[in-house]
Protein backbone atom coordinates (compact mmCIF):
# COMPACT_ATOMS: atom_id res chain seq x y z
CA UNK A 1 0.00 0.00 0.00
CA UNK A 2 2.77 2.60 0.24
CA UNK A 3 3.25 3.33 -3.24
CA UNK A 4 0.14 4.91 -2.92
CA UNK A 5 1.87 7.78 -1.30
CA UNK A 6 5.36 6.91 -1.70
CA UNK A 7 8.07 9.98 -2.39
CA UNK A 8 9.58 8.83 -4.96
CA UNK A 9 7.24 6.91 -7.32
CA UNK A 10 5.56 8.13 -10.86
CA UNK A 11 3.69 9.91 -10.36
CA UNK A 12 5.16 11.49 -7.45
CA UNK A 13 2.80 11.20 -4.77
CA UNK A 14 -0.20 10.22 -6.15
CA UNK A 15 -3.53 9.74 -3.56
CA UNK A 16 -4.81 6.34 -3.21
CA UNK A 17 -7.97 5.72 -5.66
CA UNK A 18 -11.14 5.38 -4.86
CA UNK A 19 -11.29 1.99 -5.05
CA UNK A 20 -8.79 1.29 -2.68
CA UNK A 21 -10.77 3.70 -0.29
CA UNK A 22 -13.74 1.57 -0.92
CA UNK A 23 -12.69 -1.78 -0.18
CA UNK A 24 -11.07 -0.40 2.81
CA UNK A 25 -14.15 1.53 4.20
CA UNK A 26 -15.69 -2.09 3.94
CA UNK A 27 -13.07 -4.12 5.57
CA UNK A 28 -13.63 -1.17 8.16
CA UNK A 29 -17.45 -1.32 8.72
CA UNK A 30 -18.17 -4.88 8.71
CA UNK A 31 -15.14 -5.56 12.01
CA UNK A 32 -16.92 -2.52 13.61
CA UNK A 33 -20.82 -4.29 13.23
CA UNK A 34 -19.95 -7.66 14.93
CA UNK A 35 -20.70 -9.78 18.03
CA UNK A 36 -19.93 -13.22 19.12
CA UNK A 37 -21.73 -15.93 20.96
CA UNK A 38 -25.10 -14.90 19.26
CA UNK A 39 -26.08 -18.45 17.56
CA UNK A 40 -28.62 -18.89 15.04
CA UNK A 41 -31.34 -17.10 16.01
CA UNK A 42 -33.09 -13.78 15.14
CA UNK A 43 -30.77 -11.71 16.76
CA UNK A 44 -27.91 -12.88 14.81
CA UNK A 45 -30.14 -12.37 11.74
CA UNK A 46 -30.41 -9.12 12.65
CA UNK A 47 -27.21 -8.23 13.44
CA UNK A 48 -26.06 -9.52 10.18
CA UNK A 49 -28.70 -7.74 8.39
CA UNK A 50 -27.49 -4.89 10.22
CA UNK A 51 -24.67 -5.24 9.24
CA UNK A 52 -24.81 -5.59 5.88
CA UNK A 53 -27.01 -1.99 5.63
CA UNK A 54 -24.15 -0.60 7.28
CA UNK A 55 -21.77 -1.97 4.94
CA UNK A 56 -24.33 -0.86 2.09
CA UNK A 57 -25.08 2.60 3.56
CA UNK A 58 -21.19 3.59 3.72
CA UNK A 59 -20.78 2.39 0.51
CA UNK A 60 -20.44 4.81 -2.75
CA UNK A 61 -19.77 9.16 -3.07
CA UNK A 62 -16.70 10.81 -4.39
CA UNK A 63 -15.02 10.12 -1.56
CA UNK A 64 -13.47 13.47 -1.58
CA UNK A 65 -13.06 13.71 1.91
CA UNK A 66 -10.66 10.96 1.86
CA UNK A 67 -8.78 12.14 -1.05
CA UNK A 68 -8.52 15.59 0.37
CA UNK A 69 -6.70 13.74 3.73
CA UNK A 70 -4.84 12.00 1.65
CA UNK A 71 -3.65 15.09 -0.67
CA UNK A 72 -2.93 17.05 2.27
CA UNK A 73 -0.94 14.23 3.82
CA UNK A 74 1.09 14.15 0.83
CA UNK A 75 1.76 17.77 0.01
CA UNK A 76 2.55 17.94 3.84
CA UNK A 77 5.27 15.01 3.51
CA UNK A 78 6.88 17.13 0.23
CA UNK A 79 7.21 19.90 1.83
CA UNK A 80 9.99 17.66 4.37
CA UNK A 81 13.51 18.55 2.94
CA UNK A 82 16.09 15.70 2.89
CA UNK A 83 19.04 16.07 4.75
CA UNK A 84 21.89 16.36 2.34
CA UNK A 85 23.58 13.71 1.48
CA UNK A 86 20.67 11.09 1.54
CA UNK A 87 17.61 11.01 -1.61
CA UNK A 88 14.36 11.93 -1.21
CA UNK A 89 12.48 8.62 -0.37
CA UNK A 90 14.85 8.23 2.94
CA UNK A 91 13.56 11.02 4.39
CA UNK A 92 12.20 10.01 7.73
CA UNK A 93 8.49 10.94 7.81
CA UNK A 94 5.76 10.10 10.64
CA UNK A 95 3.12 7.63 9.71
CA UNK A 96 2.67 5.15 7.02
CA UNK A 97 0.59 5.07 4.04
CA UNK A 98 -1.70 2.18 5.22
CA UNK A 99 -1.76 4.06 8.56
CA UNK A 100 -3.05 7.59 6.78
CA UNK A 101 -5.27 5.70 4.09
CA UNK A 102 -7.47 4.46 7.63
CA UNK A 103 -7.90 7.77 9.09
CA UNK A 104 -9.10 8.87 5.65
CA UNK A 105 -11.45 6.29 5.55
CA UNK A 106 -12.54 7.06 9.06
CA UNK A 107 -13.66 10.47 8.13
CA UNK A 108 -15.90 8.67 5.20
CA UNK A 109 -16.72 5.97 7.59
CA UNK A 110 -18.14 9.37 10.57
CA UNK A 111 -19.61 10.85 6.99
CA UNK A 112 -21.62 7.67 6.79
CA UNK A 113 -22.79 7.87 10.36
CA UNK A 114 -24.42 11.75 10.31
CA UNK A 115 -25.80 10.85 6.35
CA UNK A 116 -27.50 8.34 8.84
CA UNK A 117 -28.84 10.21 11.42
CA UNK A 118 -29.76 13.26 8.98
CA UNK A 119 -32.06 11.01 6.99
CA UNK A 120 -33.81 9.90 10.37
CA UNK A 121 -34.29 13.90 10.82
CA UNK A 122 -35.54 14.40 7.90
CA UNK A 123 -37.16 11.51 7.40
CA UNK A 124 -35.52 10.83 3.60
CA UNK A 125 -36.23 8.24 1.43
CA UNK A 126 -33.53 8.04 -0.84
CA UNK A 127 -29.47 8.09 -0.16
CA UNK A 128 -27.01 8.06 -2.73
CA UNK A 129 -29.66 6.85 -5.39
CA UNK A 130 -30.38 3.64 -3.11
CA UNK A 131 -33.34 3.30 -0.05
CA UNK A 132 -32.23 5.13 3.18
CA UNK A 133 -31.77 2.62 5.70
CA UNK A 134 -34.15 3.62 8.19
CA UNK A 135 -36.11 2.89 4.86
CA UNK A 136 -34.45 -0.46 4.38
CA UNK A 137 -34.68 -2.07 7.42
CA UNK A 138 -38.32 -1.21 8.16
CA UNK A 139 -39.15 -2.77 4.91
CA UNK A 140 -37.10 -5.70 6.47
CA UNK A 141 -38.11 -5.99 9.78
CA UNK A 142 -41.88 -4.95 9.02
CA UNK A 143 -41.79 -1.91 11.90
CA UNK A 144 -41.29 1.61 11.22
CA UNK A 145 -40.52 1.90 14.65
CA UNK A 146 -37.68 -1.24 14.99
CA UNK A 147 -36.61 -0.01 11.45
CA UNK A 148 -35.82 3.68 12.82
CA UNK A 149 -34.17 2.36 15.93
CA UNK A 150 -31.64 0.22 14.20
CA UNK A 151 -30.74 2.91 11.97
CA UNK A 152 -30.05 5.56 14.66
CA UNK A 153 -27.80 2.22 16.24
CA UNK A 154 -25.97 2.33 12.90
CA UNK A 155 -25.19 5.70 13.16
CA UNK A 156 -24.45 5.20 16.65
CA UNK A 157 -21.74 2.23 16.11
CA UNK A 158 -20.20 3.75 12.84
CA UNK A 159 -19.78 7.24 15.04
CA UNK A 160 -17.90 6.00 17.86
CA UNK A 161 -15.81 3.28 15.66
CA UNK A 162 -14.64 6.39 13.62
CA UNK A 163 -12.77 7.31 16.51
CA UNK A 164 -11.36 3.52 17.12
CA UNK A 165 -10.14 3.60 13.50
CA UNK A 166 -8.24 6.65 13.76
CA UNK A 167 -7.10 5.25 17.42
CA UNK A 168 -5.61 1.66 15.76
CA UNK A 169 -3.70 3.78 12.95
CA UNK A 170 -1.98 6.13 15.13
CA UNK A 171 -0.85 3.30 17.07
CA UNK A 172 2.82 3.44 16.11
CA UNK A 173 2.82 7.07 16.15
CA UNK A 174 4.61 9.42 18.87
CA UNK A 175 2.28 10.03 21.43
CA UNK A 176 1.91 13.82 20.76
CA UNK A 177 1.60 13.40 16.95
CA UNK A 178 -1.22 10.55 17.90
CA UNK A 179 -2.93 12.81 20.38
CA UNK A 180 -3.10 15.50 17.92
CA UNK A 181 -5.30 13.57 15.45
CA UNK A 182 -7.48 12.27 18.37
CA UNK A 183 -7.78 15.71 19.00
CA UNK A 184 -8.64 17.06 15.68
CA UNK A 185 -10.92 14.30 14.83
CA UNK A 186 -13.44 14.11 17.97
CA UNK A 187 -12.92 18.01 18.02
CA UNK A 188 -14.62 17.61 13.82
CA UNK A 189 -17.23 15.46 15.36
CA UNK A 190 -18.41 17.90 18.18
CA UNK A 191 -18.26 20.92 15.41
CA UNK A 192 -20.75 18.31 13.24
CA UNK A 193 -23.06 18.10 16.58
CA UNK A 194 -22.97 22.05 16.46
CA UNK A 195 -23.75 22.11 12.89
CA UNK A 196 -26.45 20.05 13.14
CA UNK A 197 -28.32 21.61 16.21
CA UNK A 198 -28.05 25.03 14.63
CA UNK A 199 -29.34 23.36 11.53
CA UNK A 200 -32.45 22.45 13.31
CA UNK A 201 -32.76 25.83 15.04
CA UNK A 202 -33.04 27.18 11.49
CA UNK A 203 -36.15 26.04 11.09
CA UNK A 204 -36.84 28.18 13.82
CA UNK A 205 -36.01 30.91 12.23
CA UNK A 206 -38.68 33.60 10.31
CA UNK A 207 -38.26 34.42 7.02
CA UNK A 208 -39.01 38.05 7.12
CA UNK A 209 -35.48 38.55 7.07
CA UNK A 210 -33.44 37.42 4.22
CA UNK A 211 -30.26 38.86 5.49
CA UNK A 212 -30.42 36.93 8.35
CA UNK A 213 -31.40 33.89 7.58
CA UNK A 214 -28.43 34.42 4.75
CA UNK A 215 -26.12 34.55 8.01
CA UNK A 216 -27.51 31.93 9.68
CA UNK A 217 -26.62 29.57 7.03
CA UNK A 218 -23.62 30.13 6.41
CA UNK A 219 -23.03 29.37 10.02
CA UNK A 220 -24.63 25.99 9.38
CA UNK A 221 -22.17 25.74 6.35
CA UNK A 222 -19.72 26.29 8.67
CA UNK A 223 -20.50 24.03 11.14
CA UNK A 224 -22.58 21.29 9.76
CA UNK A 225 -20.54 20.72 6.60
CA UNK A 226 -17.03 22.83 6.65
CA UNK A 227 -15.67 21.48 9.97
CA UNK A 228 -16.14 17.28 8.71
CA UNK A 229 -15.93 17.85 4.92
CA UNK A 230 -12.79 19.88 4.05
CA UNK A 231 -11.00 21.48 6.85
CA UNK A 232 -10.85 18.24 9.79
CA UNK A 233 -9.65 16.33 5.99
CA UNK A 234 -6.62 19.19 5.48
CA UNK A 235 -6.03 19.28 9.17
CA UNK A 236 -5.78 15.60 9.56
CA UNK A 237 -3.21 15.42 6.79
CA UNK A 238 -1.28 17.63 7.88
CA UNK A 239 -0.80 16.19 11.35
CA UNK A 240 -0.12 13.04 10.02
CA UNK A 241 2.63 14.26 7.72
CA UNK A 242 4.06 15.74 10.62
CA UNK A 243 3.40 19.55 11.01
CA UNK A 244 2.65 20.75 14.30
CA UNK A 245 -0.96 20.74 15.12
CA UNK A 246 -1.44 24.65 15.57
CA UNK A 247 -0.05 25.01 11.92
CA UNK A 248 -2.21 22.54 10.71
CA UNK A 249 -5.22 23.82 12.32
CA UNK A 250 -3.92 27.21 11.05
CA UNK A 251 -3.65 25.69 7.41
CA UNK A 252 -6.51 23.70 7.71
CA UNK A 253 -9.12 26.99 8.70
CA UNK A 254 -7.81 29.19 6.12
CA UNK A 255 -8.27 26.54 3.04
CA UNK A 256 -11.01 24.46 4.20
CA UNK A 257 -13.23 26.99 5.77
CA UNK A 258 -14.50 28.90 2.47
CA UNK A 259 -13.81 25.76 0.40
CA UNK A 260 -16.64 23.90 2.54
CA UNK A 261 -19.02 26.91 2.58
CA UNK A 262 -18.85 26.98 -1.19
CA UNK A 263 -19.02 23.03 -1.60
CA UNK A 264 -22.59 23.34 0.45
CA UNK A 265 -23.69 26.24 -1.33
CA UNK A 266 -22.80 24.00 -4.79
CA UNK A 267 -24.80 21.12 -3.59
CA UNK A 268 -28.07 23.27 -2.61
CA UNK A 269 -27.92 24.38 -6.40
CA UNK A 270 -27.58 21.02 -7.08
CA UNK A 271 -30.74 20.40 -5.56
CA UNK A 272 -32.49 23.06 -7.87
CA UNK A 273 -30.37 22.15 -11.18
CA UNK A 274 -29.29 18.37 -10.99
CA UNK A 275 -31.23 15.12 -11.84
CA UNK A 276 -31.55 12.38 -9.25
CA UNK A 277 -29.69 9.60 -10.70
CA UNK A 278 -26.61 12.15 -10.50
CA UNK A 279 -26.95 13.25 -6.96
CA UNK A 280 -28.49 10.33 -5.51
CA UNK A 281 -31.56 12.96 -4.25
CA UNK A 282 -34.59 13.75 -5.37
CA UNK A 283 -34.49 17.29 -7.47
CA UNK A 284 -36.02 19.98 -5.06
CA UNK A 285 -35.94 17.93 -1.83
CA UNK A 286 -34.44 20.53 -0.32
CA UNK A 287 -37.71 23.05 -1.00
CA UNK A 288 -40.43 19.80 -0.16
CA UNK A 289 -38.05 20.15 3.44
CA UNK A 290 -38.70 23.44 3.48
CA UNK A 291 -34.99 23.85 3.95
CA UNK A 292 -34.29 27.26 5.34
CA UNK A 293 -30.71 28.23 3.12
CA UNK A 294 -28.73 30.69 1.14
CA UNK A 295 -31.26 30.13 -2.09
CA UNK A 296 -33.91 30.61 -0.47
CA UNK A 297 -32.73 33.57 1.47
CA UNK A 298 -31.62 35.37 -1.99
CA UNK A 299 -34.98 34.22 -3.67
CA UNK A 300 -36.75 36.14 -1.12
CA UNK A 301 -34.04 38.99 -1.33
CA UNK A 302 -35.34 39.54 -5.32
CA UNK A 303 -39.12 38.62 -4.67
CA UNK A 304 -41.92 41.64 -4.92
CA UNK A 305 -43.49 41.90 -1.11
CA UNK A 306 -46.66 39.81 -2.11
CA UNK A 307 -45.06 37.44 -4.06
CA UNK A 308 -42.25 37.13 -0.73
CA UNK A 309 -45.37 36.28 1.53
CA UNK A 310 -46.49 33.66 -1.05
CA UNK A 311 -42.99 31.96 -0.55
CA UNK A 312 -43.07 32.24 2.99
CA UNK A 313 -46.52 30.41 3.49
CA UNK A 314 -45.43 27.75 1.27
CA UNK A 315 -42.73 27.05 3.84
CA UNK A 316 -43.58 27.68 6.72
CA UNK A 317 -47.42 24.93 5.49
CA UNK A 318 -46.75 21.93 7.28
CA UNK A 319 -45.72 20.17 3.56
CA UNK A 320 -45.13 21.44 0.04
CA UNK A 321 -46.96 19.68 -2.99
CA UNK A 322 -44.90 18.94 -5.86
CA UNK A 323 -46.42 21.97 -7.71
CA UNK A 324 -45.06 24.16 -5.13
CA UNK A 325 -41.32 22.34 -5.69
CA UNK A 326 -41.71 23.23 -9.37
CA UNK A 327 -42.82 26.53 -8.68
CA UNK A 328 -39.72 27.33 -5.97
CA UNK A 329 -37.26 25.73 -8.49
CA UNK A 330 -38.59 28.48 -10.91
CA UNK A 331 -38.50 31.48 -8.90
CA UNK A 332 -34.88 30.39 -7.38
CA UNK A 333 -33.85 30.25 -10.96
CA UNK A 334 -35.49 33.01 -12.17
CA UNK A 335 -34.57 35.88 -9.26
CA UNK A 336 -31.15 35.25 -10.23
CA UNK A 337 -30.87 33.33 -6.98
CA UNK A 338 -28.53 30.80 -8.49
CA UNK A 339 -26.81 32.95 -10.16
CA UNK A 340 -25.73 34.62 -6.84
CA UNK A 341 -24.88 31.60 -5.39
CA UNK A 342 -22.81 30.72 -8.38
CA UNK A 343 -20.98 33.96 -7.78
CA UNK A 344 -20.32 33.38 -3.93
CA UNK A 345 -18.72 29.56 -4.97
CA UNK A 346 -16.43 31.62 -7.18
CA UNK A 347 -15.78 34.62 -4.32
CA UNK A 348 -14.99 31.22 -1.81
CA UNK A 349 -12.87 29.71 -4.60
CA UNK A 350 -10.77 32.45 -4.87
CA UNK A 351 -10.50 32.85 -1.31
CA UNK A 352 -9.68 29.03 -0.98
CA UNK A 353 -7.00 29.73 -3.91
CA UNK A 354 -4.88 32.24 -2.08
CA UNK A 355 -4.95 30.40 1.45
CA UNK A 356 -3.35 27.58 -0.68
CA UNK A 357 -1.07 30.21 -2.56
CA UNK A 358 0.14 31.94 0.94
CA UNK A 359 0.63 28.75 2.59
CA UNK A 360 4.47 27.08 3.84
CA UNK A 361 4.33 24.15 1.26
CA UNK A 362 6.55 23.53 -2.28
CA UNK A 363 5.03 23.86 -5.54
CA UNK A 364 3.99 20.70 -5.91
CA UNK A 365 2.49 20.73 -2.97
CA UNK A 366 0.20 23.24 -3.08
CA UNK A 367 -0.76 21.77 -6.93
CA UNK A 368 -1.59 18.45 -5.23
CA UNK A 369 -4.20 20.37 -2.96
CA UNK A 370 -5.29 22.81 -5.78
CA UNK A 371 -6.53 19.93 -7.71
CA UNK A 372 -8.33 18.08 -4.70
CA UNK A 373 -9.56 21.24 -3.87
CA UNK A 374 -11.14 22.23 -7.30
CA UNK A 375 -12.90 19.22 -7.32
CA UNK A 376 -15.11 20.31 -4.70
CA UNK A 377 -16.65 23.18 -6.80
CA UNK A 378 -16.16 21.48 -9.99
CA UNK A 379 -19.74 22.46 -11.47
CA UNK A 380 -19.64 26.17 -10.37
CA UNK A 381 -15.74 27.10 -11.23
CA UNK A 382 -14.63 27.47 -14.93
CA UNK A 383 -11.90 25.33 -16.04
CA UNK A 384 -8.24 26.64 -15.27
CA UNK A 385 -9.64 29.21 -12.74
Amino acid sequence: MDTLVTMNSAPRSAPAPVADIESRIAALVAQLVTATDLGNGTCSQVLGSVREQAITSSAGGKRLRASLALAAFNAGRLAQKAPEGTVDHEVSWAGAADEMLDIACAIEVFQTAALVHDDIIDDSDLRRGKPSAHRALSTLTHSAAIGRGLRLMIGDILATGSIDIVRNACASMPQKQAQSLLAAFTNMQREVSIGQILDLAIELSPLTDPQELTTASLNVFRWKTASYTTIAPIELGLIASGRDAASARAMALSIGEPLGIAFQLADDVLDVVGYSANTGKPVGGDIREGKRAVLLADTLQALPEQDRNDVIAMYESDSRSDDDVRHGIALMKSTGAVERSYERINQLWHETGRAIDSIDLDDEGKHILREVCRKFVSIAIPQGA
